[in-house]
């Protein structure tokens, strides 16, 4: 297959409309999306990333309007939050409506939708007139792709297009709240935080419990994984003067001489650079990536999360 690499968001939109998938940017990751409608078109993501065919995906819209065409009923809260947070990195778990694919939501009555904010995604969104859904842009498992560069790398020649744009801005997926019980429950912490979601409804709480059958993806599977082992860290004492390893985090270990090694001034930039970082290992054969912990507040609980699912801890 001749995977198209162009500028333009009409030609991308004309792959979904034709029953074909389309690589995309966002604020959050690149996505890889098909008609929310079409089960032969959801199934072509499946089988270009290699995704298990339980792992429901996120459905995206243009605007507030086309909500309901994928979701079949929205309460009060998710109100508030639609009102408050959309468009954003933000996905709301909500009652499925009947027309949406039963590939998309695997099987479940329930459906994750955002909005994206990001220009080339509301464009790209806006002229395919259908709600698209879209996982990463990647192989199954792999990081997450934050540029068009690393979509190609994984899937040329396995999809029929990628709409190129600048690298995403924030660097991890988004947040994924479930609003199908009486309040609010996060699913998967990601570019909106705790805080910001307790502010406008303040019985908002995190999963305690892996669910049985997930209604988010990134809860079931191990995800996010580079080639190398991924470790832990609070403060690396022990010097490692290896070429193979490499460290990213906030404070600077210049006593370790690191293969390749990264200083985030802010957490939002650790967020951003993290699965960019991931795939720089790889490129530079990488065996061991020290991760610096941080404080589980605001988008560190995001970066912790992807972190461990990435690691072999």
């Amino acid at each position: 297959m001749h995977t198209i690499i162009t500028t333009s968001y009409r030609t991308a939109a004309e792959h979904i409309m034709n029953g074909e998938i389309a690589a995309f940017p966002t604020e959050t990751v690149y996505g890889l999306g098909a008609n929310a409608f079409d089960s032969n078109a959801v199934k072509k993501i499946f089988i270009a990333k290699g995704r298990p065919s339980d792992n429901p995906l996120i459905v995206h819209v243009a605007d507030v309007d086309h909500i309901s065409s994928v979701a079949a009923s929205i309460p009060n809260y998710a109100e508030k939050f639609i009102e408050k947070l959309f468009p954003g990195p933000l996905t709301l778990v909500l009652p499925k409506n009947k027309k949406i694919s039963a590939y998309v939501t695997a099987g479940l009555l329930s459906v994750g939708v955002r909005i994206p904010n990001h220009s080339i995604a509301k464009k790209f969104l806006k002229e395919c007139s259908v709600p698209v859904a879209a996982p990463s842009a990647n192989i199954s498992g792999s990081p997450s792709p934050t540029t068009w560069q690393a979509v190609k790398n994984d899937l040329n020649g396995k999809i029929p297009c990628i709409l190129k744009g600048d690298p995403s801005q924030i660097g991890v997926e988004s947040t994924v709240v479930d609003c199908t019980g009486t309040a609010p429950v996060i699913l998967r912490a990601g570019g909106v935080t705790l805080e910001q979601l307790r502010a406008i409804i303040p019985a908002t709480r995190l999963q305690k419990r892996q669910q049985s059958i997930p209604k988010s993806p990134g809860m079931k599977y191990r995800h996010y994984s580079p080639l190398a082992y991924v470790f832990i860290v609070s403060n690396m004492t022990e010097t490692v003067p290896l070429k193979s390893s490499a460290y990213i985090g906030l404070k600077n270990i210049g006593k370790n001489h690191f293969g390749l090694k990264k200083i985030c001034r802010t957490e939002e930039e650790y967020a951003r650079s993290l699965f960019h970082f991931f795939r720089e290992c790889d490129k530079s054969d990488i065996e061991t990536i020290y991760c610096e912990s941080v404080s589980e507040d605001g988008i560190g609980l995001a970066i912790m999360d992807r972190i461990r699912k990435a690691s072999y801890q």
